[in-house]
């Protein structure tokens, strides 16, 4: 699927993620986690930020000046409702070219939905936009072999896409970052996240 694809998909089941349907600590801890490693307090960016907001608001709670970035028109103008005066791009995070370095970067639970050939550039060009000592927290689907495919779990049809555990570490180690946590925090799934640091 192309990403404007999947947008149009999350503007029909925005719903799913109102507060009284979803858990909002969802990712939280591992959030607080990432935030331990991270030298200094400046720009961040949630890539796939939905509506929900959790993560805008912890960020904002520890002295960061947050922006979200989505493919959903419609997750992006609830997210809006809920931080009006927090910065919001709707674009195609394989094309939109980062405005500015950032000390926190995150793409949780959204960057699996790129299509396989996108995972490398994409990750590529979020490390490179992180100054030296900044974070990117991630999740994936902790596969041992790349690859993709798409279900209807949610309602819509949806890809998702994965380098495989190893490759993940791959791109993290040639985009100059490091590696400080990986886990696969919903054991026996897949749900896997990584944690890297810009050297």
């Amino acid at each position: 699927m192309k990403p404007e694809e999947t947008g149009r998909a999350y503007d029909t089941i925005t719903d799913r993620w109102a507060e009284d349907r979803f858990n909002m600590n969802n990712g939280i801890r591992q959030h607080q986690l990432a935030l331990k490693f991270a030298k200094g307090k400046g720009a961040a960016l949630d890539v796939g930020c939905g509506r929900t907001g959790r993560f805008i608001s912890l960020l904002l709670e520890q002295g960061y000046a947050p922006e979200g970035i989505d493919i959903s028109a419609k997750m992006l103008q609830l997210a809006k409702e809920r931080h009006p005066d927090i910065p919001f791009y709707h674009a195609d995070i394989c094309t939109w070219q980062l405005p500015k370095q950032y000390h926190f970067i995150t793409g949780w639970d959204s960057l699996w939905h790129l299509p396989l050939a996108q995972q490398a550039p994409v990750l590529h060009k979020l490390m490179s936009g992180l100054v030296s000592g900044g974070i990117f927290i991630f999740s994936f689907g902790g596969t041992d072999e790349p690859g993709e495919h798409q279900n209807n779990a949610m309602g819509p049809t949806i890809s998702y896409s994965s380098l495989g555990t190893t490759g993940f570490l791959d791109v993290v180690k040639a985009a100059g970052c490091i590696c400080k946590h990986l886990e696969f925090d919903q054991y026996p799934e897949l749900h896997t996240f990584l944690i890297a640091q810009k050297s």
